[in-house]
């Protein structure tokens, strides 16, 4: 008899994981082996015995994970709201965090009716698909410059149409132009941006540094190279009493709001802090 616990393998698997300095060592093999048997995680307690082979098929999952390359990309997907996402080499993985930044555009943009929204930094187009699955009546428009990025985001975006979504506007450009999308100035009722914000020389986990593109996290100095733009870009797009909502590094919680209050067409500042109570992002409204 070949077949063996479910449980054992996931046991392994996660103490595994937590040897090699996996974050997450129990959701990961739980994760993993969900993948492998193409069933939700919830699930797997309905499995309790698999074959030798899936237990293998597993192990070299965890193997490959113990080597610290993304969860995401070894299962294919990241989730951003309500939306799936295609992530893989070449891409930022969206993180779970930036979820909250979403929730803030929607809670924003509630009573607006067919709200016009720029996502900047779009990568693999997480915001602006989560956004538009959320408002079918939005119209959104995407920005990145990097072309592997963009592949992606079309490969999202494609798949989004196929699903039944509104479709987005993507938009190859670098977001730090200052002659970027003149067309929908002062028209615009929400700006997103998960830019890179990481200060350069700042040590982050192997995921990030081996398989995260360099562009896509570290932004200057002081991590705010591409914030700076962005914060002048939102002024001029935004409508009267539209918002903007930019995530940033832990280290600028006084920072980002500064640059945005420095802006005289732009007031109700705020400091947004993630599940862990970390500075997380920043917004501001047009008046």
């Amino acid at each position: 008899m070949n077949r063996q616990p479910l449980r054992l393998a996931i046991l392994d698997a996660e103490r595994i994981l937590a040897q090699a300095g996996v974050g997450s060592p129990r959701v990961d093999a739980e994760l993993l082996a969900a993948h492998v048997l193409g069933v939700e995680r919830g699930r797997l307690p309905l499995v309790p015995l698999v074959d030798r082979a899936v237990v293998e098929a597993i192990g070299r999952l965890v193997a490959r994970r113990a080597r610290r390359e993304p969860l995401q990309h070894l299962i294919g997907s990241a989730a951003m709201g309500a939306v799936d996402l295609a992530v893989g080499p070449g891409v930022f993985v969206p993180r779970p965090e930036t979820e909250l930044l979403l929730e803030w555009g929607l809670k924003a943009t509630a009573g607006r009716q067919a709200p016009v929204v720029v996502d900047l930094c779009t990568g693999s187009g997480a915001l602006a698909l989560s956004y538009a699955a959320a408002r079918p009546d939005a119209t959104v428009h995407a920005v990145e410059r990097d072309p592997a990025a963009l592949s992606w985001a079309r490969r999202n975006a494609d798949a989004r149409v196929a699903a039944g979504d509104t479709p987005i506007r993507l938009i190859a450009a670098d977001v730090t132009d200052p002659d970027l999308l003149t067309d929908l100035d002062g028209r615009v009722d929400l700006v997103l941006c998960n830019p890179p914000y990481v200060p350069e020389g700042t040590e982050v986990p192997p995921e990030v540094a081996d398989h995260d593109p360099h562009d896509a996290v570290f932004s200057g100095a002081d991590g705010l190279d591409v914030i700076r733009p962005v914060v002048a870009l939102a002024a001029r797009l935004l409508a009267p009493g539209g918002g903007v909502a930019i995530e940033h590094d832990d280290s600028h919680a006084e920072q980002v709001p500064a640059l945005l209050a420095a802006r005289s067409v732009l007031h109700d500042v705020a400091e947004h802090r993630d599940l862990a109570g970390r500075p997380r992002f920043a917004t501001a409204v047009r008046a």
